[in-house]
């Protein structure tokens, strides 16, 4: 990690600690006013992380929003617990800002100097001198003598012809019985092979999800369950969601129906699912969950509600 990111990281968690204070219940008005411009500064601050310190633009910016959120925490006047917690969050965060803002990025080391090569020349080849090409002597072809014919046609030779003998039983030849025919030979009958039985197909594994949980949130003024958004952008649907203030926290990636009831009998139903969780402490306890699915009414209802009443920040990375 390089040591812009490593400076962005480490303020970035010190302005979350002061966000997080700022949203305890009963918080001075004029303590509210330190949120925007810590807000600004941790989205530079996650700019210059998600791009691994590429892009360092913002840090003049981020510094001078630190500053001014600091100096509007130390105009406040009141004991309240979280007017401390908040100082002393983005005291801390300010060195490191103002460390960042004088980083210097390490000038490029020039390119190697390459000594251009030597030229070659090629060596010169010998030269061979032409060899003299020598023809075969003619040699005059010899005469040959035709062959004498040496033929005497073939006199005839005639024998005398000799007496036939009687036939008798000694000199009668004995004729053989015919043998039989000779039966072709029959290949035998393979035996059949049997098949190899089917493997059956298995059967399809039946789904495990279960059904979506239900929870009903009542909103008001002064409501601990509250809309909430991320550094992402300003829409709380798009980049946010809802804060179920309830002892009753489930569990992350957990799928939630959520009817929403509204002032003035207004109400809504949306399917969202749960991103955090919040056990306590000096903060109410419960859940944010962002919507996955929300009707055209449904986002009428919230954009009219939240401009009567400021969302909740929440630091979603």
């Amino acid at each position: 990690m390089t040591e812009p990111v490593q400076l962005a990281k480490l303020a970035r968690e010190q302005l979350a600690k002061a966000l997080n204070a700022l949203q305890t219940s009963d918080v001075p008005e004029d303590l509210v006013d330190a949120a925007e411009p810590v807000a600004q500064a941790m989205g530079v601050l996650h700019r210059i992380e998600r791009t691994n310190g590429a892009d360092l633009e913002g840090r003049e910016g981020a510094l001078e929003a630190v500053r001014s959120a600091l100096s509007r925490v130390q105009k406040v006047d009141s004991l309240h617990p979280a007017v401390e917690q908040v100082m002393e969050a983005i005291a801390a965060s300010l060195s490191k800002v103002h460390a960042l803002a004088r980083y210097v990025p390490p000038a490029a080391a020039p390119p190697p100097v390459v000594a251009p090569l030597p030229m070659y020349e090629p060596a010169p080849q010998p030269v061979v001198a032409p060899q003299p090409v020598y023809a075969a002597p003619h040699v005059a072809p010899v005469p040959v003598a035709p062959a004498q014919a040496a033929y005497a046609p073939p006199q005839p030779v005639y024998a005398a012809p000799q007496p036939v003998a009687p036939a008798t039983s000694s000199n009668v030849a004995t004729v053989a019985s015919p043998r039989p025919a000779q039966q072709p030979a029959t290949r035998p009958t393979p035996a059949p092979v049997a098949s190899a039985p089917a493997r059956p197909i298995p059967a399809e594994r039946p789904s495990q999800s279960g059904g979506a949980a239900g929870v009903d949130v009542e909103l008001g003024i002064h409501s601990a369950s509250n809309f909430y958004k991320g550094l992402g952008g300003n829409d709380v649907i798009e980049h946010g969601g809802l804060f179920v203030a309830t002892y009753k926290v489930l569990k992350i990636n957990t799928v939630v129906t959520l009817r929403v009831l509204l002032p003035g009998d207004y109400e809504f139903t949306a399917s969202a699912l749960v991103q955090w969780t919040r056990e306590g402490g000096s903060s109410d306890p419960g859940f944010g969950a962002r919507f996955t699915q929300i009707s055209q009414e449904g986002r009428q209802l919230v954009y009219r509600y939240t401009r009567n009443r400021e969302p909740m920040f929440y630091d979603d990375l």
